[in-house]
């Protein structure tokens, strides 16, 4: 049985002020549970309908109804468990490689995403502004598919953060220089803005290089890329320049 206030507790949880009183959060889903715990989070309770998928669990593992999960869960059809694991203690962001910045990212599908890419990339920090969506959000958890344990996310004051770094920045901004052509070093740190709104104008006044994607439509109208398939294209071209 889970008590009324476990119940409670799980779905306060979707809440970034209650993830942070509890230090924890949710993860659902097999493979993404199977790969945070895995990757050396830890798990404080898993919620599940067939214990059976998670023989490394054994001792936290709790069975629960069908409907009692989809209670919980913030997924429209859940899928077989949910698990709380405690938020890991905030690592030193390293300064040796490429960095990825967001300045003011919203969406937990982006975010998700752009974790993903910092993983299959090698990108070990990923900064983000203080106004950029929780990281352990529960959609933002999900779209990650476990990358989330391999990469450091941090939340800075993203203006004093690219004044104190001491690498070159590299803003992604639609007036920038084609990215094909430009010079692109190591080290440095890439900085990707708002879904809506793109950079804001205080980053962008900080910026030591501005970077583009070229359109190759024939009618050049295109609307700007989606930030995650930006940042996606922008990392492949850092990395084969490497």
């Amino acid at each position: 049985m889970v008590s009324r206030n476990e119940i409670k507790l799980i779905t306060g949880l979707h809440q970034k002020k209650y993830r942070n009183r509890h230090g924890m959060f949710i993860a659902e889903g097999v493979k993404v549970i199977t790969e945070l715990h895995n990757a050396g989070m830890e798990l404080r309770e898993l919620y599940t309908t067939d214990s059976g998928l998670f023989p490394f669990a054994a001792q936290r593992s709790r069975e629960i109804s069908e409907s009692i999960l989809k209670k919980v869960s913030q997924l429209k059809t859940p899928n077989k468990a949910l698990a709380l694991f405690d938020i890991p203690e905030e690592r030193k962001t390293g300064y040796s490689g490429l960095i990825v910045a967001l300045d003011d990212v919203r969406d937990p599908g982006n975010l998700g995403t752009i974790i993903r890419l910092c993983d299959w990339f090698g990108i070990e920090d990923l900064v983000c502004s203080t106004t950029t969506v929780d990281c352990y959000n529960a959609k933002v958890v999900q779209a990650t598919m476990g990358s989330l344990a391999r990469v450091n996310v941090v939340y800075r004051d993203l203006p004093e953060f690219i004044k104190n770094a001491e690498l070159p920045s590299f803003v992604a901004d639609m007036e920038g220089v084609d990215v094909y052509t430009a010079s692109l070093p190591e080290k440095g740190i890439l900085v990707m803005g708002n879904e809506a709104n793109g950079i804001s104008a205080e980053i962008r006044s900080l910026a030591d290089h501005l970077i583009s994607i070229p359109r190759f439509g024939r009618v050049q109208q295109t609307e700007s890329l989606n930030v995650a398939t930006a940042t996606a294209v922008l990392l492949s071209e850092f990395r084969r320049r490497r």
